[in-house]
């Protein structure tokens, strides 16, 4: 199944690489290969997550606090935020509305 990024939430998985970088070498490395686990397990189990919405789900990373905001259809799996968990939690909701105009 085809995985396709908002380029907000492509901004906000590099901007996340970065920081992580800059607190540890190494660990912006981690971040990605646990993001990369994720998308895996979300491309497997489309409808395994937490659902936020009727179009929704959210899928939390094992060793970050970080979710990965998404909506599955047969087509593709679209990650609309890269979140994190102890801020803001619904800055994202707007975001699939502007993609499909």
């Amino acid at each position: 199944m085809k995985v396709r990024f908002l380029e907000v939430a492509r901004q906000e998985l590099d901007e996340a690489i970065f920081f992580h970088d800059a607190q540890a070498p190494g660990l912006g490395k981690a971040f990605l290969g646990e993001i990369l686990a994720t998308l895996d397990l979300i491309r497997r189990y489309p409808t395994g997550w937490h659902p936020l919405s009727a179009e929704t789900r959210r899928c939390r990373l094992r060793r970050f606090p970080y979710g990965l905001i998404y909506h599955a259809d047969d087509a593709e799996i679209l990650i609309i935020a890269v979140a994190h968990l102890h801020r803001r939690p619904d800055y994202w909701r707007d975001r699939l509305k502007d993609d499909q105009e």
